[in-house]
């Protein structure tokens, strides 16, 4: 079906589809069976195969498999010459191996797993569609070919269509045909030639595209991969999976570390060697033997697991915070929301409810009561110069578009007028949609065979358009004025008559026009924004409020949420502009509020604030607002109101358009950071006490503290499960009682490392101590096993320090992740299973119950040691 030829008539009857009907549900079967959905079809993912042979490639694991083939060849050769074959020894690095790969694999498969989720939820786009003669709302993967779809500024459009109706339509296909200028699009155009290229058939909307400005209908003709865009790209995915700052930085730290465990691993193999020659032992399987110890020591010192752990721990953390209501569409923003200490917020619908009421008009000097109006030209403003609709279902009105519009539209309602009737009755011929920048939308429309110019928006844009004299200018500002004090929305309309040669010129349209009256319309503050303003106080983050609206409403919201004091100042755009940038430096700080602002105004503001070592979150839901947006350390967009242009510029969409979803996402940035630090602090303590009992064990002349399986059996317990039940530690309620991480700061901090260095010593002394003196008083058969399960629950009980980054007890928060608790439980499990039973494996023997009791006492030594630290720290912090 070429649906660019012919006439859109003709398009419809191919179809056949009755424009006013929609699909019905019998037609809507019948497009499914022969057309299909509008997905893609995605290309298949790694099989668990080619998963399993990528994580084979890591270095660490080419090591494990090279040191695994030289303890073959080793006991090959020992047992030629008549020696035994150590056969424990090789399946336990290739078991090792086997288990490292295995958690690699899962580990990433949740991650993956995650993140399709989150897809899932980013492709929620809604659509308005007319169906068995009603208007619905739907989703875009539901669309169906013959659909009559509506599209209007900042929708991105879903599918490809035929343009039906198109009202001053710009659609910008820059992402299709790689042209930037946006195309003036016709619907009644009619092509013969079928090689016409895409970018000039004016007659489609393509899938892809995005609605620059005005608005209009189509019938679907395809969908999916027969879109234009889905026969140039199989796979569609809004968010890729892609590194981190944080990933990467922790892949650096790996190898930094990896240096330091090359370096260490070499002086415990030149030792070894020089022992060797000394006591006359330097013969092959010895020497072979040390370099396998090494290579391990190598792999145990390197914390590899970490940019895994951290992928899997926001994957999941993304899927938690999108239930409450932040989704969020690029990973790094996880990262960087936690920092944030400005945010620079929208007032309607984000701070309050964006449920509008129409309350009173003021026509002549009158009050006038919604259900009251008899002045036809405001009546035609309401119906014609909008695109919102309404629907009555079960006794209930449910809001199609914008909600203001919305409320006007029930305004016609009560008062006996029939808002469909009038739109059927009217054509429209132009159409200039509302912006931040111009403040009004205006429509030219044909009603009964004449033409006119219907404008509504903020009273002072209006004012100024109007032919009012200056004693009636007066009274209605102050009758404006008095609304506003009460922080009610004012909205202006006007009206002109014009002549059926009408140009599109909107400065011409715009001018000498009829004042009609204004209406007020209430939008409560959301009850929960109280509370999420009083949290950002504590937590050292700035709130500024950056609204269209008047400086009138504006203070009084701002007064009502308590977010100004004495030193606070209050701006409107104008005299922002007329600030040079030095000026704006020395008042930004105490700049609260910047009434009738604008996305030009809102970027330079942004800007200012960023430019000073600010990190600052931008709220915004317009078209205009995408580069501001996009220009914020964290863009949010909003998921009800917000255009699909503005969503796609974002780092975080509100599901809900509330302000307190802001503030759970930064409480959410600042927990996921924490646990972040809380498994990094636990998993280098775990490698720097490893590689120096190994190191000190070797320079003291003591016998080597572990075998190769033992150091592998310690690096993959610890890597794992406890490392991820850290990364998945319940949010603490405190986080917002304390300033934001600076955006450039350490993650591991001076206190982490004096800790990780603590914990690490008060392990070597109590490891060196038994392995020299014996003060378990065990047997000496014993004494090796015990020095490894010793070791191993070291880190057992020192990933419950871990927890707590501060100077509070473990105690106080120790039911809290449940996780946690089960990890550890299954760890201690394991290693007297490993111990008990497995012994020939690990090179132990079975301990005693006595002897158990003894190490665990012993290993809770490293508890009782971060407890008294924080005593004393404590005491010092009240001083």
């Amino acid at each position: 079906m070429n649906e660019f030829l012919g006439t859109k008539e003709d398009i419809l009857k191919e179809l056949n589809i009755n424009p006013k009907i929609g699909l019905t549900e019998e037609t809507k079967k019948l497009s499914l069976e022969k057309y299909g959905k509008n997905s893609f079809t995605k290309e298949k993912g790694i099989s668990l195969f080619g998963k399993i042979l990528e994580s084979l490639k890591e270095p660490m694991i080419l090591m494990l498999i090279f040191a695994g083939l030289i303890a073959i060849g080793v006991n090959t050769v020992n047992y030629l010459n008549g020696g035994h074959f150590d056969i424990f020894e090789c399946l336990g690095i290739f078991i090792a191996i086997s288990l490292s790969v295995i958690i690699t694999v899962v580990m990433e498969g949740k991650s993956a797993k995650a993140f399709e989720a989150l897809n899932k939820i980013n492709e929620d786009i809604r659509v308005k569609v007319i169906r068995n003669g009603n208007l619905e709302i739907i989703n875009q993967k539901d669309l169906l070919v013959g659909d009559i779809a509506f599209i209007e500024t900042g929708n991105k459009l879903p599918a490809d269509g035929r343009l039906l109706e198109s009202v001053s339509l710009h659609i910008d296909e820059s992402a299709l045909t790689g042209e930037s200028e946006t195309v003036k699009k016709n619907c009644d155009a009619i092509f013969t030639d079928e090689k016409i290229p895409v970018a000039e058939r004016v007659n489609m909307a393509y899938s892809g595209s995005f609605v620059a400005t005005g608005n209009g209908k189509m019938v679907i003709t395809s969908v999916g991969d027969s879109t234009e865009f889905g026969k140039i790209a199989r796979e569609l995915s809004s968010t890729k999976k892609t590194s981190t700052p944080l990933q990467e930085k922790l892949a650096e730290l790996g190898k930094k570390i990896a240096l330091i465990g090359i370096f260490a691993a070499a002086i415990v193999f030149i030792i070894q060697l020089i022992n060797f020659i000394r006591i006359g032992e330097a013969n092959f399987v010895n020497i072979s033997e040390a370099f396998i110890t090494s290579i391990v020591l190598i792999v145990a010192s390197v914390p590899e697991g970490l940019p895994t752990i951290v992928a899997v721990s926001l994957s999941i953390n993304i899927i938690k915070m999108a239930k409450q209501n932040a989704l969020v569409k690029k990973m790094v923003a996880c990262e960087t929301i936690g920092s944030v200490n400005v945010i620079c917020s929208d007032k309607t619908g984000t701070l309050t409810e964006n449920k509008m009421t129409l309350n009173k008009l003021y026509i002549n000097g009158e009050y006038i009561e919604p259900e009251n109006i008899k002045n036809k030209k405001i009546i035609e403003n309401f119906c014609i110069n909008s695109t919102a609709d309404i629907n009555y279902k079960d006794n209930a009105i449910k809001f199609l578009g914008n909600p203001t519009e919305c409320a006007l539209l029930v305004g016609a309602n009560k008062s006996g007028f029939n808002y469909k009737e009038i739109r059927e009755k009217s054509k429209i011929i132009f159409e200039y949609p509302f912006s931040s920048d111009t403040k009004n939308m205006t429509t030219v429309a044909e009603i009964n065979g004449e033409y006119f110019v219907f404008t509504k928006g903020s009273p002072e844009k209006i004012i100024s358009m109007c032919n009012i004299n200056e004693e009636e200018k007066k009274d209605i500002e102050k009758t404006i004025e008095k609304f506003q004090d009460e922080a009610k929305r004012v909205i202006a309309f006007a009206h002109k008559t014009v002549s059926e040669s009408v140009e599109n010129n909107r400065a011409d349209l715009e001018s000498n026009l009829i004042y009609d009256g204004f209406v007020a319309i209430s939008d409560p503050v959301r009850k929960e924004v109280y509370d999420a303003v009083n949290q950002c106080r504590s937590a050292g983050i700035n709130i500024k409020m950056l609204t269209g609206d008047n400086i009138v409403t504006a203070r009084a919201i701002a007064r009502e949420l308590k977010m100004l004091n004495e030193n606070s100042l209050i701006f409107e755009a104008k005299d922002i502009e007329a600030m040079n940038d030095e000026e704006l430096k020395n008042n930004i700080n105490k700049i609260s509020v910047i009434a009738r602002s604008t996305p030009t105004i809102k970027m330079r503001v942004v800007n200012t604030i960023k430019s000073m070592g600010n990190v600052v979150a931008v709220t915004g839901d317009g078209i205009n607002d995408a580069p501001a947006i996009k220009n914020a350390d964290v863009g949010v967009a909003m998921g009800i109101t917000g255009t699909e242009v503005s969503k796609e510029a974002s780092d975080i969409v509100l599901l809900d358009d509330s302000f307190a979803t802001i503030v759970k996402a930064v409480q959410w940035g600042r927990g996921i950071y924490d646990n972040f630090q809380r498994f990094i602090q636990f998993q280098l303590t775990v490698n720097f006490a490893s590689v120096i009992v190994v190191l000190l064990s070797t320079l003291t002349g003591l016998k080597a503290p572990f075998t190769a399986i033992q150091l592998l059996w310690i690096n993959i317990i610890m890597d794992g499960p406890p490392a991820i039940a850290l990364g998945l530690e319940p949010i603490r309620g405190d986080l917002m009682n304390r300033k934001p991480t600076k955006r450039n700061a350490n993650i591991v901090t001076k206190k982490m490392f004096g800790k990780i260095i603590y914990s690490g010593i008060i392990m070597i002394i109590l490891f060196m101590i038994q392995s020299k003196l014996n003060i378990l008083k065990v047997a000496e058969n014993e004494r090796s096993t015990v020095l490894f399960v010793m070791f191993v629950m070291f880190q057992i009980f020192n990933s419950f320090n871990s927890r707590e980054l501060g100077f509070e007890s473990i105690f106080k928060h120790f039911f809290d992740n449940k996780l946690m608790l089960f990890s550890m439980l299954g760890t201690f499990i394991l290693q007297i299973l490993a111990v008990q039973y497995a012994g020939r494996f690990f090179n132990t023997i079975p301990l005693s119950f006595n002897a158990w009791i003894k190490i665990i006492a012993m290993a809770f030594i490293v508890i009782i040691a971060s407890e008294v630290l924080k005593i004393f720290e404590r005491f010092a912090s009240k001083k």
